[in-house]
């Protein structure tokens, strides 16, 4: 029993170690450094969560090798990710350009806070106003 629990120790161990590796090897020092911030920035479009970096799924997978081929082609960052916005919409980018359509992306949560503190702000005034207002004797004091 213990030598299968090993045997099943030491595959994962490299299993998961394989994923943290990226063999990609560019001709300039430069483009190792712009391949691994483009493929952060990046969304997986299956998980739809982590980025294309992170993703252990082949079509993360392809991402990663269509950025690796952009750089190596000569596009520059904003081509690259023009050209996966084209192909995959804004929802690829976790940081969409502010646009008409994104408009509500970027100020929503602005606007919910202002909306919110509002409302908080009048219901603390109503409650005031309630207890200035309030002649009552206090149920203590009643029952004596």
């Amino acid at each position: 029993m213990s030598r299968w629990l090993s045997t099943l120790l030491v595959l994962v161990c490299f299993a998961t170690s394989a994923f943290a590796i990226d063999s990609t090897e560019m001709p300039t020092p430069e483009l190792p450094a712009r391949y691994r911030t483009l493929t952060h920035e990046l969304r997986c479009m299956k998980c739809q969560g982590p980025s294309i970096a992170d993703s252990p799924l082949d079509a993360a997978s392809d991402l990663r090798r269509e950025v690796r081929s952009q750089l190596l082609a000569g596009k520059t960052d904003r081509e690259i990710r023009d050209f996966m916005v084209d192909r995959y919409g804004e929802y690829i980018l976790f940081k969409p350009k502010f646009s008409w359509r994104t408009a509500w992306l970027w100020l929503g949560p602005g606007v919910l806070l202002v909306f919110g503190a509002l409302i908080a702000v009048r219901i603390v005034r109503q409650r005031s106003a309630m207890i200035a207002q309030d002649d009552e004797p206090l149920e203590e004091e009643a029952s004596r």
